[in-house]
């Protein structure tokens, strides 16, 4: 690997952007080098479970008897974006169901059945659930809902997206795609604003690659202790983080150091889910102060990201004895029960006759079928009115909150990274989670958002890069 090599396209990163990148650029033909720091493929994408976020329209969609539209998909994915890019969510609404298949062409088959309770991942091999806020007021009535958690066919919480990994490492190397594992990519190579490759570092040397094309996936930026003091410090106050050591920023950096611009890098998922069982969705969270504040049959991260909102960024969830249980997934603590609720407001420290007003109000509405205030989707609407009544705490530093970063490079539609006039820095290119796309906060997220873009964004940023490579090689000199 010594010395200076010419290739028309450099992707740093073999995660499901970058594999996806890869993949497609030499599909088009392109020369394809990948750089990974790692020793094997994977990346962060190895962790996840494998939930892809597709919609409108796809075989499990409707083998399972969904029905979706890209318009329905680009319509809530537009509502709950706090700044939505309308031309990414109307490519990536449009071009699902046709991704569904390209996925699945990589060797596997999403199972064709649906999950049908509440929960953070299929606990088997279910095709289809909902992973998001699609069902949650006020979304539910700005798109029609339907569910579009794609879970690859692997059991468990973790890991499954692995068998996607491998695949695409088998399809890289039967296109013909060089990969070297255990090299770093240090700095880019520029020449007269355009990016003309990436100087690299492994145990063996160090070198220069040129390329008419260089996309940068390596990931978020949730191990770099000074980037998320900076611009995340709450998440330096969970116990345990979503990433791998190379989550690192480093793609951000490099992006920034060529002018690049970035965006929402204050932003995070952060979560503690309190369900399964889905039980525990008819109780209600409440602050400090015995005050609702969100749906509690919002999709997880969303209800985390309100409690952070909260002063002390601390809440309890309260539930009867007709409909506690302990979460399946202990990561929120069960404090205590009580007989009645003044006990229980003495004992959480609540201003004495709040948490009974609130209490009291919500189960009147309940009974009626009705919550005024929140608008909690009829199928986790029921009073909590039989004591005794437990409660759990939500706060921060006392249940365990999971997170990682969503802030990125600034790139268009087919990833091209982008300067703070709008201009493109020329051979530049960003995918996954270095790249900022559809996923900007934790409460409009969703299951499978950054598996789905990442591997759909990815393929469009290969397929672009590969094209200007092409063209460039054709019309001047190499790199």
């Amino acid at each position: 690997m010594a010395g200076e090599q010419t290739w028309d396209v450099v992707v740093v990163g073999f995660g499901i952007a970058g594999g996806c990148a890869a993949v497609e650029a030499a599909a088009a033909g392109a020369s394809v080098l990948v750089l990974e720091r790692a020793a094997v493929p994977g990346g962060t994408t190895a962790m996840a479970g494998g939930h892809f976020y597709l919609g409108g329209g796809t075989v499990v969609q409707r083998a399972t008897g969904h029905q979706d539209t890209p318009d329905d998909m680009y319509a809530y994915l537009m509502a709950v974006t706090p700044e939505p890019e309308a031309d990414k969510i109307r490519a990536y609404a449009d071009g699902s169901a046709a991704h569904c298949d390209w996925l699945e062409g990589l060797g596997f088959e999403f199972e064709r059945s649906y999950y049908p309770h509440k929960a953070v991942i299929q606990p088997q091999t279910q095709g289809l659930m909902y992973t998001g806020n699609e069902k949650v007021w006020p979304f539910r009535d700005l798109a029609r809902p339907a569910p579009r958690g794609h879970k690859v066919p692997v059991p468990g919480e973790t890991g499954g997206a692995s068998l996607v990994i491998d695949l695409l490492a088998r399809r890289a190397d039967d296109l013909g795609v060089e990969v070297w594992y255990e090299t770093r990519a240090t700095d880019l190579v520029s020449d007269s604003g355009r990016v003309r490759g990436v100087r690299w570092r492994s145990f063996g040397g160090n070198g220069v690659v040129l390329a008419g094309s260089t996309i940068l996936a390596t990931g978020g930026f949730v191990m770099n202790a000074q980037m998320v003091a900076e611009h995340v410090p709450q998440l330096a106050e969970k116990p345990f983080i979503l990433g791998t050591p190379y989550d690192d920023g480093t793609g951000i950096r490099l992006g920034m150091s060529a002018g690049g611009q970035t965006l929402h890098m204050d932003q995070a998922f952060i979560t503690a889910p309190f369900y399964p069982p889905a039980t525990l969705l008819t109780g209600i969270v409440v602050n400090r102060d015995g005050k609702r504040f969100v749906a509690e049959d919002s999709y997880h991260s969303r209800t985390s990201a309100f409690v952070l909102d909260q002063p002390g960024s601390s809440a309890f969830l309260i539930v009867d004895s007709v409909h506690i249980a302990l979460p399946e997934i202990p990561l929120v603590p069960f404090i205590d029960g009580w007989e009645t609720v003044a006990e229980m407001e003495r004992a959480l420290g609540i201003p004495s006759g709040n948490l009974a007003a609130t209490l009291a109000a919500y189960n009147a509405a309940a009974a009626r079928g009705e919550d005024p205030d929140f608008h909690k989707h009829p199928d986790w609407l029921e009073p909590q009115g039989t004591g005794p009544w437990g409660a759990f705490d939500l706060t921060l530093g006392k249940a365990t909150y999971a997170g990682f970063t969503l802030g990125g490079l600034r790139c268009t539609v087919d990833g091209q990274v982008q300067r703070a006039d709008g201009s493109v820095v020329a051979g530049l290119y960003a995918a996954g989670a270095c790249a900022s796309n559809i996923a900007q906060d934790s409460k409009g997220y969703s299951s499978g958002t950054q598996l789905g873009e990442g591997s759909f964004f990815g393929r469009r940023a290969g397929r672009h890069a590969a094209g200007q490579a092409q063209y460039r090689r054709s019309a001047t000199t190499p790199w």
